[in-house]
């Protein structure tokens, strides 16, 4: 197999991520990083010593050993990303969610579908999660066709990032659009079919009220329910909260047909799992039939070298597995700049009917 050599552009607490996984890839190794934040690039070399640090997106790209890029600065600027990096020389990308934070970059995603020259992935990691996958695998046989489907995800608070960016909805795009594009692709991707219909009510209730950067207080919500409606009948709820850290599991997702039910039980990262609790729970898909009824447990357990290499329940590796496939010309993205955009899209419905308290029809 062909060596790859991995470019940076931003390398924050997600950007590490990514390099420890890239890590663990066979034929690989990171090339360079630009990274503009002081700490955030020690912090990057001290994971990747034999990567150039570049001073600039156009001295990145100008190193001629770089086979592709990972995108992960801050979500207000992966779209401005995307576009010089058309400009200059047009890599295979991975881009981190969600690809766009405002609903003017329609035309600009548009023309990078039309004229990007190399594939172009957008990161929904939560596909690739064991436990997650393994519902999707058996979701159908265990409903007979999905005709409600339910994520709950009841977390911790936003992190800290550079210069507080995601305090900020006119940065982050809001919580529906940055923490939430996810649930919405999920949605897209089980479900098979489009959403038509988003109604959404949210608040900023407790988090970050006491906080002021720069004489601003931040604005984004921590806690919401969404309703949307497919075209194929079905029906989808994402309920959000983020003071909900005591929690076992910090995502639940539910799907119910004519024939059962099948649930899938995620807990949160493990470096957040309290000690004093014992060892962190096992992820598990619990299937209840109707006849005969259920319920039956089944642990998917995630290999713990994964775990250590970040948040995301070793999903991050297994998407870069895909994505080294891909640059090595075996294959096509499994997640284009049109799902990045739609998941996108309907985070800002479910923001805009939360802020107007109706519901808002959805068309691509």
């Amino acid at each position: 197999m062909k060596k790859l050599t991995y470019g940076l552009v931003g390398c924050g607490m997600m950007g590490q991520e990514h390099i420890r996984n890239i890590r663990l890839l066979e034929n690989t190794s990171i090339g360079g990083i630009y990274e503009p934040d002081p700490g955030m690039q020690q912090a990057a070399a001290e994971l990747a010593p034999e990567a150039t640090l570049a001073d600039s997106i156009d001295a990145l790209l100008a190193n001629e050993a770089l086979d592709c890029l990972i995108i992960t600065s801050p979500n207000f600027i992966h779209i401005d990303n995307l576009q010089q990096i058309a400009a200059i020389r047009q890599l295979p990308v991975l881009v981190e969610k969600p690809l766009s934070t405002d609903p003017a970059d329609e035309p600009v995603v548009r023309a990078l579908q039309s004229s990007y020259s190399a594939p172009i992935w957008v990161a929904m990691e939560y596909r690739y999660m064991p436990p997650l996958a393994e519902f999707i695998r058996r979701a159908e046989e265990a409903t007979g066709g999905i005709t409600m489907l339910s994520i709950r995800e009841h977390r911790f608070a936003f992190l800290e990032k550079v210069n507080d960016w995601n305090r900020f909805n006119r940065y982050s795009g809001g919580t529906l659009v940055e923490k939430c594009c996810h649930f919405f692709d999920l949605m897209r991707f089980i479900l098979q079919s489009e959403p038509n219909n988003v109604m959404a009510s949210a608040a900023q209730s407790h988090n970050h009220l006491d906080e002021i950067y720069n004489g601003a207080t931040p604005d984004i919500i921590d806690n919401s329910f969404t309703l949307i409606d497919f075209d194929n009948g079905a029906r989808a709820m994402l309920e959000l909260c983020m003071f909900a850290e005591g929690s076992r599991y910090q995502e639940e997702i539910c799907a119910v047909g004519k024939n059962g039910k099948i649930e899938c039980l995620i807990p949160g990262p493990t470096r957040f799992w309290a000690e004093h609790l014992g060892p962190p729970p096992v992820p598990k898909i619990v299937i209840s039939p109707r006849n005969p009824t259920g319920p039956i447990e089944i642990d998917v357990p995630v290999d713990p070298t994964l775990l250590s290499a970040g948040d995301h329940h070793g999903s991050t590796f297994y998407q870069h597995q895909k994505f080294q496939q891909v640059v090595l010309g075996n294959g096509t993205p499994d997640v284009t700049l049109e799902d990045g955009w739609r998941a996108v899209k309907m985070g800002m419905a479910a923001q805009q009917s939360a802020l107007t308290k109706e519901a808002l029809k959805l068309n691509f």
